[in-house]
C-alpha cells in the first residue's frame, strides 16, 4: 500500500500538468511563430515536414520545406523574420488522432491574415504538412482589389 502511494505520489504531479492533444498543436503552432519572430530557423523549419509545403500570399508562392529555407534566409538573418500571432484557432482530429488541420486567423504587419494547417503525428511529434497563408479582404472591398490585381 505504502509503494502504491509514494508511485501515485511521484505521478500525479506529471498527469496535472500533461496537456491534451488540443493544447499541444496550439503550443506547437504558437512556438512555430514565435520561431519567426525570433528568427529560430531550426525551429521554424523544423517543425516542418521533410516535404512539408508553404503557400503564401503571393500568387507565385508555392515552396517545399527546404526552397522556403532557402528563400526566407535572408529574413532569418536579422532578429525577426516575421511576427505572426494566432488571436483565434480552431483545430481538428482525424479519428486515429495522427492527423489534424487548422484554421487560424493571424495579426500580422500586413494586417488580418488567416492561416491553414495540415499537421501529421509521427515519430511522437507534430509536423506541418501544409501552410496556406492568405490576405483577407473585407467584401465591400472587393471590386477595389479586383482592380488593382487585374492584369493588362
Amino acid at each position: 500500500m505504502r509503494t502504491s502511494l509514494i508511485i501515485f505520489a511521484l505521478l500525479f504531479p506529471a498527469y496535472l500538468f500533461a496537456q491534451t492533444p488540443l493544447e499541444t498543436v496550439n503550443q506547437f503552432m504558437d512556438d512555430w511563430h514565435k520561431a519567426a519572430a525570433t528568427a529560430d530557423e531550426d525551429v521554424f523549419f523544423g517543425s516542418m515536414a521533410e516535404k512539408g509545403v508553404y503557400l503564401g500570399t503571393d500568387k507565385t508562392e508555392k515552396w517545399t520545406r527546404d526552397e522556403m529555407a532557402e528563400w526566407a534566409n535572408e529574413y532569418f538573418q536579422r532578429e525577426s523574420a516575421w511576427s505572426f500571432t494566432a488571436i483565434q484557432r480552431d483545430v481538428y482530429f482525424s479519428e486515429d488522432g495522427n492527423t489534424a488541420w487548422l484554421n487560424e486567423k493571424l495579426d500580422t504587419w500586413m494586417g488580418i491574415c488567416k492561416g491553414t494547417a495540415v499537421l501529421v503525428f509521427k515519430e511522437d511529434e507534430w509536423k506541418i504538412a501544409l501552410y496556406d497563408l492568405s490576405v483577407t479582404i473585407d467584401n465591400d472591398k472587393i471590386d477595389q482589389f479586383l482592380e488593382l490585381t487585374e492584369e493588362k
